[in-house]
């Protein structure tokens, strides 16, 4: 066992990390002690289990990260910090909105941290499995989808490899209640990357515009998917959907509507949240979450 502390660039609410993880009935996440343990592939065949914990406070962010795998300790730890962001210092983007007309709700929520997924690949997974369904019956599926065809190792589920996917049958999917449609859109995704002809690795190092042009060509893959994907799996700050209906209800109380603000008028209103719209969605839906 070998067991890493890091210190934040500046206020971290590892808290909210954790109650948005905790979500997702795949991660396992202990609240009161304050730790998730989180899967980490490194190649094919070697995989682990690294536990994170938080330390120190929001004011003064501090993490251990701990795993029994003895071997490519600092490749383990990079792919943690890269992870949680801790390089980041969200005093910058409190500072930013503070005279902004979402300064209230950075003041009352001050350092929330975008909440990345744990792998490119399980990412997109996740993020076409969830599009266009409500959030109970999406985790459901993506639930039944892992459990079926994915590990589970010490306490930790780890997502199928698209290799895997890729030999399925639609049926497959079918027999755990995915639509014909969405089991295609899985498989057939998944056949891509497995043959080579798309690369998430190459893709994730391409500015926001090249991934929507080259993610979107993929069939079932739209602009919802792929704005999502690139928040969740890349972590990108500038990024906001104003079509989503939890943004338009958060805005809505916001500016004191009596109906939710259109997709154009957010658009227009985010660009003067740029380049942190990313952190301006994760704060208006933080707004609304209870």
């Amino acid at each position: 066992m070998w067991k890493e502390y890091y210190h934040a660039a500046g206020i971290y609410d590892f808290d909210y990390t954790l109650q948005r993880l905790n979500m997702d009935p795949l991660i396992n996440v202990n609240m009161k002690e304050r730790w998730v343990d989180v899967p980490v592939r490194l190649n094919h065949e070697e995989q682990c289990v690294v536990r994170v914990k938080g330390e120190g406070t929001t004011e003064k962010p501090v993490f251990s990260v701990m795993s029994d795998y003895d071997e490519d300790q600092d490749i383990i730890f990079e792919h943690i910090r890269n992870l949680f962001q801790w390089d980041r210092d969200l005093q910058d983007v409190l500072d930013f909105f503070e005279e902004s007309d979402l300064a209230r709700l950075f003041y009352i929520d001050p350092g929330t941290p975008i909440v990345r997924d744990f792998h490119l690949y399980d990412s997109l997974m996740k993020v076409i499995i969830h599009q266009q369904l409500n959030m109970k019956f999406a985790y459901t599926l993506t639930t039944r989808f892992v459990q079926k065809f994915g590990e589970q190792s010490d306490g930790a589920w780890f997502y199928p490899n698209p290799e895997t996917v890729a030999k399925l049958d639609y049926q497959d999917l079918r027999g755990l209640q995915f639509s014909q449609r969405k089991a295609e859109y899985i498989i057939d995704t998944s056949r891509l990357i497995a043959n080579g002809e798309l690369d998430l690795q190459s893709l994730s190092k391409k500015s926001n515009d090249q991934v929507m042009k080259e993610l979107g060509k993929v069939r079932g893959v739209g602009p919802w998917t792929v704005q999502n994907w690139l928040l969740f799996a890349l972590g990108r700050e500038d990024l906001f959907p104003a079509a989503d209906i939890g943004i338009q209800n958060a805005l809505k109380k916001v500016w004191t509507r009596e109906e939710k603000p259109k997709k154009d008028e957010i658009e227009k209103a985010a660009q003067k949240w740029s380049p942190y719209r990313s952190y301006a969605a994760l704060t208006l839906w933080r707004s609304i979450e209870g």
